[in-house]
């Protein structure tokens, strides 16, 4: 089988949108910045603003991941990365994370120490887009089957995290807010 290689740098670039949305934050900040803080901080607060989504830029456009004879290297913008070997890789999956936007879709490894690893580009997403996600996703699979040994696979567990959907996580702490504006009420 061919080595496979998933690069950030031709998944993730920033379109119009959220070019314009940061921009849009930089001249809210800017403006309210310049009456609060004068013209210096108003330098300090924008330019390490702009520093910030640079540097958030730069790291996801550096990072990949390679799924070869060796195992998996996963590089999340610095360094050489670091390869998993396929011993100790026992699942892998599709973790789905839901929001405001839709659903993302992201592939992860499950380690012999139950630590997970998501595998950096190769996602999908509303904001980028993979139509090619569950076939790379398929391939992952299909070397991770040919690497292993079928007794050494087994799904871990659901976490507690996996099991909370974010509308119940809404639920449980508008009630705890409710709960505690309540007790203040009472007692005050």
């Amino acid at each position: 089988m061919n080595e496979l290689s998933f690069r950030g740098e031709n998944r993730y670039r920033p379109g119009r949108y959220q070019m314009s949305l940061v921009g849009l934050l930089l001249v809210a900040e800017g403006a309210a910045a310049v009456v609060q803080l004068g013209v210096v901080g108003f330098c300090w607060l924008v330019g390490g603003t702009t520093a910030l989504v640079v540097l958030g830029i730069l790291l996801a456009r550096q990072s990949w991941t390679t799924v070869g004879p060796a195992g998996i290297t996963i590089r999340r913008g610095v360094g050489r990365g670091r390869t998993y070997p396929w011993q100790e890789i026992r699942w892998i999956d599709v973790r789905e994370i839901g929001s405001q936007n839709g659903t993302a879709l992201a592939a992860r490894i499950t380690l012999a120490n139950g630590r997970r690893r998501i595998l950096p580009a190769l996602h999908h997403s509303p904001q980028y887009p993979d139509p090619g996600f569950y076939a790379n996703y398929g391939r992952v699979v299909k070397w991770w089957k040919a690497s292993t040994d079928p007794a050494a696979r087994f799904q871990p567990p659901k976490r507690l995290r996996d099991r909370l959907t974010p509308t119940v996580v809404g639920l449980i702490l508008g009630l705890l807010i409710v709960v505690v504006v309540g007790l203040v009420t009472i007692e005050g």
